[in-house]
């Protein structure tokens, strides 16, 4: 994965549809730039010109940037802004299945037609100019947020903050930084001092600042940039706690204390995620109930998602199957911590990883929760890391590992030899995103 997206995009992430379809436009705009990655704002900032800037006018907007957590994050407070009787658009990258998940206009997904439309009149104004897929892609969801009524905009960044293509709002309503790790070094340092301070590029003189849980380093810098910048910090451990108690998510901020259900987001680390979530919605006045909301209503695929239908789970009916996409290091000490907490029962991993990733790394964790881990190659997907590598890294790792062709092959192997084993795919959103599309 490069900045939210791929060459493989197009491929893995559209059916078929006529010439004139989406897909289409969508290809036309991958020529637009010979790099799928060069960070800089200028060309976004020519083409939002050349469209009257409706970045300008969207509804009140909540920015997110950080390593890990920024989905999940913004799937709980959409799902509290939808408690509290409002809308929210929200714009994510990447796709799992299909590219117009990028873009949700107020809780639905943007159909075909209006995509089609809003990317056509895009590449149309971009008159042909040097333009990344990303850039063009994202204030596309700019444009299409403008022409649907909604209450606020969840934007997630792409990579980075301070040169990513989101970063163009000038006074948003709220920014938030989720926990901020090594991951892109190639493009963002190789420190998590200099990861930091790109990540914090989004923060907005006078703007609050919700911050999660951050090494040291990491809220040095980010407290650094706000000081200078004059922008509020509302961090986890100063302005606002949260844990669990009997079962329970307890959250404590100036305004008091909330006793709510355990997010539907499995794993510890959503915790702190939903702890995030919870201080956005307080600041924006949501009651009790509509935390709530955000806690139980919450949906973000391919983060411990257990798989329920589709040719994979018929092939293997009393196998227990489940799919994230986590692909760093912090991910992968994430989903160690779920599996410990998951029922005992055998568990088998069956994993796919870009080539740009610490493999390794990703694995460690996972060692002392995973009976086996097969390694398969990621379908049409140019960046993949072959399988018989990913298994190498594996054994280093400590795991016992093999290859197989493909996932299915993978499945009936495992629960050939045990029927009713946990089966977790992981390693990579651009597995989940093959893996969702084979089995909706």
């Amino acid at each position: 994965m490069v900045g939210g997206f791929s060459v493989s995009d197009l491929s893995q992430g559209l059916t078929p549809m006529p010439p004139s379809s989406s897909d289409t436009i969508l290809a036309r705009m991958m020529a637009l730039h010979p790099k799928l990655m060069d960070l800089t704002l200028g060309r976004v900032w020519r083409l939002l010109a050349a469209l009257d800037n409706p970045q300008e006018n969207l509804p009140p907007v909540i920015h997110l940037a950080g390593t890990n957590g920024k989905g999940s994050t913004q799937a709980m407070i959409r799902a509290g802004i939808e408690g509290m009787g409002k809308s929210a658009h929200a714009y994510t990258s990447p796709h799992l299945a299909r590219f117009h998940e990028r873009i949700c206009l107020a809780g639905e997904l943007i159909t075909e037609d209006h995509l089609t439309e809003i990317l056509d009149e895009c590449y149309e104004k971009n008159g042909g100019e040097t333009i990344t897929y990303f850039e063009i892609t994202t204030v596309a969801g700019l444009l299409a947020f403008t022409r649907t009524p909604a209450d606020y905009t969840l934007l997630e960044v792409g990579l980075g903050g301070r040169l990513d293509a989101t970063n163009v709002i000038a006074r948003p309503e709220l920014t938030v930084i989720t926990p901020i790790s090594i991951d892109h070094e190639q493009f963002l340092g190789d420190t998590l001092t200099k990861i930091a301070t790109e990540k914090a590029g989004i923060i907005k003189r006078g703007v609050p600042c919700v911050v999660g849980p951050q090494p040291d380093e990491v809220m040095d810098v980010i407290e650094a940039t706000a000081a200078r910048l004059g922008a509020p910090v509302i961090a986890q451990g100063q302005n606002w706690h949260v844990y669990t108690e009997h079962g329970r998510l307890v959250f404590q901020d100036e305004r008091g204390l909330l006793d709510l259900p355990l997010p539907a987001l499995l794993g510890a680390h959503q915790i702190q995620n939903a702890g995030a979530a919870l201080a956005v919605l307080r600041y924006l006045g949501a009651d009790e109930t509509a935390c709530e909301a955000a806690m139980t209503n919450a949906v973000w695929p391919a983060r411990m998602q257990r798989l329920k239908t589709g040719p994979l789970v018929q092939s293997a009916p009393k196998a227990e199957l489940w799919l994230d996409g986590g692909h760093n290091v912090a991910a992968g000490l994430a989903l160690a911590d779920v599996l410990a907490n998951l029922p005992k029962r055998p568990t088998h991993l069956i994993c796919g990883m870009l080539n740009t990733k610490d493999v390794t790394g990703y694995m460690k964790p996972l060692a002392g929760h995973a009976d086996s881990l097969t390694a398969i190659s990621i379908p049409d997907e140019v960046n993949t890391l072959p399988a018989e590598e990913t298994a190498a890294a594996a054994t280093k790792a400590g795991l016992t590992a093999r290859t197989a062709e493909n996932a299915a092959a993978a499945l009936a192997a495992i629960v050939a030899k045990d029927p009713q084993a946990r089966v977790l795919i992981c390693g990579s959103l651009y597995l989940a995103g093959t893996i969702l599309r084979e089995n909706n």
